[in-house]
């Protein structure tokens, strides 16, 4: 049975601010990531020069060439995700090729932006939507037109709802007390199974 990462809602929860870019992205560069995250936030913000786009995150090459208009943040201390995620009209959430690959498979960041009430767009993999609701809960990207799309068409009161629903999911299914509440379960389960397994030996004994 999966038991899935966690975010804690004392320490991920919507900000009353103005959002500063239109889309952000949160991730240690890797290299099997890179393409998506080029094909999802780097070429929209090549099409849209007016467009306000940041990645935070270590590790990225030197040489890499960034759009103008994609602000870069170096390091992140964890304290400082929370008011980076609520100062995004939406945030991005790239999943690395095993992960994906594997499926059912989320990060923890997909959590935590969500926990901010902060409307995702996501690239696609198996189980995802047994996580988020896709198209109510959080918005699915296969290209740069599509992010554009995201980007340019949906209205902000649409944009606010589709970030609360994604908060209301967390809340009730990926906090650290839900996770404690699902461990328990799963060994009580465990422990009936063990119990009842014993029970059907011993009855099945000679001596039983």
């Amino acid at each position: 049975r999966a038991l899935y990462c966690s975010v804690d809602p004392a320490g991920y929860y919507p900000q009353d601010v103005e959002p500063e870019y239109d889309l952000g992205y949160l991730g240690t560069y890797s290299p099997d990531r890179q393409p998506a995250l080029q094909e999802l936030l780097m070429t929209p913000a090549q099409r849209w020069p007016a467009g306000r786009f940041v990645v935070a995150g270590p590790q990225y090459p030197a040489a890499l060439h960034w759009p103008s208009n994609v602000q870069r943040i170096e390091h992140l201390a964890p304290p400082e995700h929370r008011d980076f995620y609520n100062r995004q009209r939406f945030t991005l959430n790239v999943t690395r090729v095993d992960m994906r690959a594997a499926g059912y498979s989320p990060s923890v960041r997909l959590f935590e932006a969500a926990a901010c009430g902060v409307p995702i767009i996501s690239d696609d993999w198996p189980g995802l939507a047994t996580i988020f609701e896709p198209g109510r809960e959080i918005l699915i990207s296969r290209s740069a037109a599509e992010t554009l799309a995201y980007l340019h068409d949906t209205q902000d009161e649409c944009r606010r709802v589709i970030g609360h629903r994604g908060r209301q999911r967390v809340i009730r299914h990926h906090t650290a007390e839900r996770r404690a509440v699902e461990f328990e379960e799963h060994v009580y389960r465990l422990l009936r199974r063990l119990g009842c397994a014993a029970e059907t030996q011993r009855s099945g004994s000679p001596s039983g």
